[in-house]
């Protein structure tokens, strides 16, 4: 599935104004962590090796997309260069989960009654492929004030393998199984999984920045405050590819801008998308290890580079015999100017998978996401006009009436 200009809407002008020309998954890289003989290959690249959107399954209505739910069909290529049509390959659909979009209660000691609350509705778009064993969901959820998720849900098959073993009693102290006893002679091996998109943005325009905004402790001077320290933000503007790659560090934060610096807000903020990451993993391969040196886009869990027609697969155009001589990281060492340019943004979105007896012998879906959230875009909240609803506006369930 392919995002293709993503615009909002202003509320104030009536504008619609670009976000994002293209967006999608680039590579998805499955790194097994059995060394064995037996195993050690099983290092997959789903996209490059398999094709995403070649093992992309029609939907079940109802089971996979809600009652509501619009349906696309999808043009698939033959070996023999002919299209066909498969149908029920994307569903579009609104959400509402009962969440809040914003709200505000007046405390009682003011003496206003003031209740103010509006209901979250959003649109999603959704694929899944079933990977030989594995099958992954993908949403890209657009919310009314502009923001974008983009999430992955993992569900299927686990891949295992025999032993000897029937109960843990049986497993020596020394015995390094790389995995975990399911059942009887079963063993779902650990593994990752790095789902790596490809954003070209386009905030009010092609020609963009990306601002590193660190976050510190700052230490009050004596005397200064009551405060031993607060927190500051100092911005930093990326000059070439290698000043925007990015390492998540939970104890050394940063918000991640895209920034168009010729456009402004009426009070000089330069109008802008932040990367907000969720839940994430890191690979931690030696980068040296062969199937690291060909998954090295996962090395970092943002990229930043600007616009080349020829660079849309991470893992590069030939994987199976890569020897990482192709790959996002290689294009980045040539560390191109990226200030004021067409740029393109690269989040991984990482999963460790140390398999449990609640995932056999399907597992249930584990999903995580991360969010494209409007940063200076508007001038100020673009929902608040939004109108409450009201008891009419929803639709009554009753009971199917039944029959003997």
């Amino acid at each position: 599935m392919v995002v293709s200009r993503a615009r909002v809407q202003d509320p104030a002008t009536g504008e619609h104004r670009d976000v994002m020309y293209k967006g999608m998954a680039s590579e998805l890289f499955v790194p097994y962590m059995d060394p064995t003989e037996a195993w050690y290959f099983k290092t997959y690249m789903d996209a490059g090796e398999y094709g995403f959107g070649l093992q992309a399954m029609p939907l079940v209505p109802l089971n996979d997309c809600p009652r509501h739910a619009r349906y696309l069909d999808a043009v698939f290529v033959a070996a023999d260069g002919r299209p066909y049509v498969r149908e029920n390959m994307i569903c579009v659909f609104e959400r509402y989960a009962g969440d809040i979009a914003w709200r505000h209660s007046e405390s009682p000691i003011t003496g206003m009654d003031i209740r103010e609350s509006r209901p979250k509705v959003t649109l999603v778009a959704r694929m899944a492929a079933s990977v030989a064993n594995y099958d992954y969901i993908v949403d890209w959820e657009f919310q009314m004030d502009g923001l974008v998720r983009i999430k992955v849900g993992l569900s299927g098959i686990l891949m295992v393998k025999g032993t000897q073993y029937s109960h843990m009693n049986q497993v020596h102290q020394n015995d390094n199984m790389y995995g975990t006893l399911l059942s009887e002679n079963v063993i779902g091996v650990i593994h990752d999984h790095f789902v790596t998109f490809r954003l070209d943005m386009d905030i009010d325009g092609a020609d963009n920045s990306f601002v590193k905004v660190a976050m510190a402790r700052q230490n009050t001077g004596a005397g200064e405050s009551p405060r031993k320290s607060y927190l500051k933000a100092t911005r930093h503007v990326a000059r070439t590819e290698k000043d925007a790659q990015v390492r998540l560090k939970l104890y050394e934060p940063s918000e991640f801008h895209i920034v168009n610096p010729m456009k402004k807000t009426r009070v000089g903020n330069p109008v802008g998308y932040k990367v907000v990451p969720a839940g994430t993993a890191a690979s931690l391969l030696d980068p040296e290890d062969p199937p690291q040196k060909r998954g090295a886009f996962t090395n970092n869990q943002i990229w930043v580079t600007p616009y080349n027609k020829t660079e849309e697969w991470a893992g590069g155009l030939f994987v199976y015999q890569s020897k990482g001589e192709d790959t996002l990281a290689t294009w980045s060492e040539r560390d191109r100017p990226i200030e004021n340019k067409d740029l393109v943004l690269w989040y991984t979105l990482g999963f460790h998978h140390v398999p449990c007896q609640e995932d056999f012998p399907i597992m249930p879906t584990v999903s995580s996401s991360f969010d494209l959230k409007p940063v200076n875009f508007f001038e100020s909240n673009p929902i608040l006009g939004q109108r409450p609803t009201q008891e009419n506006d929803l639709p009554v369930c009753a009971a199917a009436a039944t029959t003997s």
